[in-house]
């Protein structure tokens, strides 16, 4: 057993997790939301520090994260566990495990072990990803303060459903972020997730305010967040609060878990959704799960800066001032250069 960060202690031994925004109060004997924090006689423990559901080298881009090291690759790690209940989640078999299988999967492995093994697949990060980092974020801290004292970078692929406390700790150590904003409705968020809509939004504002680089992914799912008017509502927050740098990543739903009878999202349904962004004012624009181009254009003159196949970078025509070499408009990112 580990115990667990950011808990407050309550009377006849219960407890207050103060890790996510749903602030559990736990009683003796009993586990969080997430099904992976445990109330043990008054002293919240982890139930999964140490240990890996997941073990992977990706490229950075498919986390996706396409503005930080680009073509580099990623030492991507999970634990079982989730804060939310997403009936589209593609990952559900370990997110979902311990909610619905009540088992705590996975196989021992220390940060130490986690960032050597980062070191030697060649790697320039460490991706906390696949399920939600903010359920294992002892573990996550633990291994990235080693992974920055290595010089690996660390990336939360994330809901974005944490606390301004969590945060505040994350901030000496988490560099990049990719946070999944679901939808722009509160009661999609409520019906859909099990959560609210407004703490991502605070968490997101809050990793801007901390330096940390962002990116947002949008899943858009046919009948659930398609509306224009909502994608609309949705860029012209991301343009007002977070950038106009800030990349969007706009995913096709494919059905799967608990939403088999939705259709896939028609092409033509993300690229409205990319018109909208543009309109908006948004400088970079992705489309994913679909067979498009994701090359990075420069936003002054529309010049090819990258060009990928897949989740591949085929060329990186930045040089080493990050900026575009034909009209010299600065790239937004993080190690963006590719060029000597």
């Amino acid at each position: 057993m580990h115990e667990a960060m950011l808990y407050d202690k309550m009377p006849d031994n219960r407890v207050r997790c103060r890790l996510c925004a749903h602030r559990c109060i736990i009683d003796d004997g009993h586990r969080g939301i997430c099904q992976v924090r445990e109330n043990r006689e008054g002293v919240l423990c982890t139930l999964v520090y140490g240990r890996t559901i997941s073990q992977s080298v990706d490229p950075i881009e498919k986390k996706p994260l396409f503005h930080f090291y680009p073509g580099s690759r990623s030492f991507s790690i999970a634990t079982p566990g989730c804060n939310f209940r997403c009936a589209w989640c593609q990952n559900w078999e370990i997110s979902q495990m311990p909610r619905e299988r009540h088992l705590i999967g996975g196989h021992p492995a220390t940060p130490d072990q986690l960032v050597e093994e980062a070191r030697r697949t060649g790697c320039r990060s460490i991706a906390y990803t696949y399920t939600e980092p903010t359920v294992f974020f002892e573990y996550a801290q633990d291994t990235a303060r080693l992974a920055r004292a290595a010089g690996l970078g660390n990336v939360f692929v994330t809901n974005g459903y944490m606390t301004c406390e969590t945060l505040d700790i994350a901030a000496s150590w988490l560099d990049a972020a990719n946070v999944d904003l679901k939808a722009f409705r509160d009661a999609t968020y409520r019906r859909h997730i099990g959560a609210r809509l407004q703490p991502v939004l605070d968490s997101l504002k809050k990793m801007k305010d901390l330096g940390i680089w962002l990116e947002v992914t949008t899943l858009v799912i046919p009948g659930l967040n398609d509306d224009p008017a909502e994608l609309r509502e949705l860029v012209e927050y991301i343009v007002r609060e977070l950038g106009c740098d800030t990349p969007w990543h706009i995913s096709r739903f494919f059905p799967g878990y608990r939403m088999r009878d939705v259709p896939p999202t028609p092409v033509a349904t993300l690229r409205q959704a990319e018109e909208i962004g543009r309109t908006a004012g948004l400088r970079y624009i992705y489309l994913g799960n679909v067979a498009e181009s994701a090359d990075t254009l420069c936003p002054g003159c529309g010049r090819e800066l990258i060009r990928r196949l897949g989740f591949q970078v085929a060329e990186n025509a930045i040089p080493r001032n990050g900026c575009c070499p034909a009209c010299g408009e600065t790239v937004a990112g993080v190690g963006m250069a590719g060029m000597d």
